[in-house]
């Protein structure tokens, strides 16, 4: 299973390293490293330092329990997709290689090393050749390049 990346910290920090790999109009980025913790669990965590203590008797809050927080974290990919607008102007279309992205990414997880990854549109898609975003020639040559840049990203990064 493939978690997605939400938070921009985690975008910023796998998008300031270079591309492992590019095709014409996709690059993919890697960080070998988990999710940042959200705002709440590092508050929560400061909170139970300052604390006076738990009784005994009292378990352990949810949030505490063994399993929880970044550096229990199980080694996995998480997944964030980057589909600017100006590459793609119809809400259909990134929403249509959004999801070919996460199809592709799911089905070559196993081969490729845990971490974040990034996978980013950079450059649009000519309109006069495909003009619908549902065409099945266009779908085709979308897996044929995701599928070449997960391969060369998994040569390079592995």
């Amino acid at each position: 299973m493939v978690g997605r990346i939400v938070r921009a910290a985690d975008f910023e920090r796998v998008l300031a390293k270079a591309a492992c790999s590019r095709s014409a109009h996709f690059a993919a980025h890697h960080l070998p490293a988990t999710p940042s913790a959200s705002r709440w669990v590092q508050k929560k965590a400061l909170v139970s330092e300052l604390s006076t203590g738990v009784a005994r008797s009292c378990p352990p809050p949810v949030e505490d329990s063994v399993g929880s927080g970044p550096s229990a974290a199980p080694v996995g990919h998480w997944l964030g997709l980057v589909v600017p607008k100006r590459h793609a102007r119809r809400s259909v279309t990134r929403s249509l290689l959004k999801r070919q992205m996460r199809q592709l990414m799911a089905a070559c997880a196993e081969r490729l090393p845990p971490g974040l990854w990034v996978l980013r549109l950079k450059a649009g898609f000519d309109v006069k050749r495909f003009p619908s975003a549902s065409s099945s020639a266009l779908n085709a040559v979308v897996r044929a390049e995701l599928a070449l840049l997960l391969q060369r990203a998994q040569d390079r990064v592995a």
